[in-house]
């Protein structure tokens, strides 16, 4: 059998050719690495947006306070948008949930962070460097550690680097940092048993976590003391919390409210949101009181004039998940 002899002209065509791709392929990859969107929302206070959750950035002289830390692969680009807006040291990371997207990243950035008593030796400092590692301290309502530890014997779901290590049950929890007093309010079966949405006074916004979604239906996760009731009564208390830009209502301003996902609200977009959710659970519970079955109340399509624009046919959250939830939520009540 002869060779099949291949033009010199084609080999070098095709090595080009192949040298764009790969440097499409190239470019394409660095593009992901930069998808990470950062909005200065106010002097001292920064979005970061793509890393999983929302993540707030609170900067000043102090250090850094951040509201959860994001997904865990993220955590290097994470840093880096950091390092970007402020060399001072990240103090604290206060953790909204424990879901994911709000806690993978613990482990890494506190690890990147200090605590505030690296340097003490007074009363208590060596306790808490001991507890944190001389890490930057990660601080939660109780319920976050109980649900990312795990009882004796049993595999914990996260390392226990990742654990916080200031945990609370009084409300609200607050601290003084950067001049600025912060509040982390816990919400009792909203989303889950382990939300909290935080409030910076003077730069007048709120962390919202997970109580807020702007990109779907609210996540009702029953198996982990989520209500639909327990959604509305911490929604309630987040427009209670948020003012409104009155009496320069065609202006913006009033309180900045920061969904676990999605853009920015003001207190007008909290109540909109606020009210589909009601409206959704009153229509489903009068289908239930009807006896109407989950799967006729899926059919009826309770949600409808909302679908568009929060409903999802697949993915992890579904506009049928919603329903089952709100469904469910209800019916246990009964």
């Amino acid at each position: 059998m002869s060779a099949v002899l291949i033009p010199r002209e084609m080999i070098i065509r095709f090595a080009a050719g192949l040298t764009v791709l790969l440097m499409a392929l190239s470019a394409s990859a660095q593009e992901k690495q930069k998808s990470l969107d950062v909005q200065h929302v106010r002097p001292n206070f920064y979005v970061i947006s793509g890393a999983g959750a929302n993540i707030g950035v609170q900067v000043g002289t102090d250090g850094l306070v951040l509201v959860d830390a994001g997904a865990k692969e993220a955590s290097a680009q994470v840093l880096a948008e950091i390092r970007k807006l402020s060399n001072q040291p990240i103090r604290y990371i206060i953790d909204t949930s424990v879901d994911a997207d709000h806690v993978g990243g613990n482990e890494a950035i506190s690890k990147a962070g200090e605590t505030i008593f690296a340097g003490a030796s007074g009363p208590g400092a060596g306790f808490v460097k001991a507890m944190t590692g001389g890490a930057a301290s990660i601080l939660a309502f109780e319920t976050v550690l109980a649900r990312m530890s795990a009882p004796t014997g049993k595999t914990a779901p996260y390392p226990a680097d990742a654990w916080p290590t200031e945990t609370f049950h009084d409300n609200p929890k607050t601290i003084y940092f950067n001049h600025e007093g912060i509040e982390a309010l816990h919400q009792p079966a909203a989303h889950s048993d382990s939300d909290s949405f935080v409030l910076f006074r003077s730069s007048d916004v709120v962390m919202a976590g997970d109580i807020l979604d702007a990109t779907r239906f609210p996540v009702i996760d029953l198996e982990k003391g989520g209500s639909i009731q327990g959604e509305i009564d911490a929604l309630n208390r987040l427009i209670d919390s948020a003012i409104a830009p009155i009496p320069f209502v065609f202006q913006e301003g009033g309180t900045y409210v920061i969904p676990g996902h999605g853009r920015i609200y003001d207190q007008a977009d909290v109540v909109e949101y606020r009210d589909m959710i009601v409206i959704i659970r009153d229509v489903i519970e009068d289908m239930l009181k009807r006896g109407m079955t989950l799967d006729q109340i899926k059919a009826a399509d309770p949600v409808l004039p909302y679908e568009k624009q929060y409903g999802a046919k697949s993915g992890p959250w579904t506009t049928n998940n919603f329903v089952e939830a709100v469904y469910k939520s209800l019916a246990a009540k009964k």
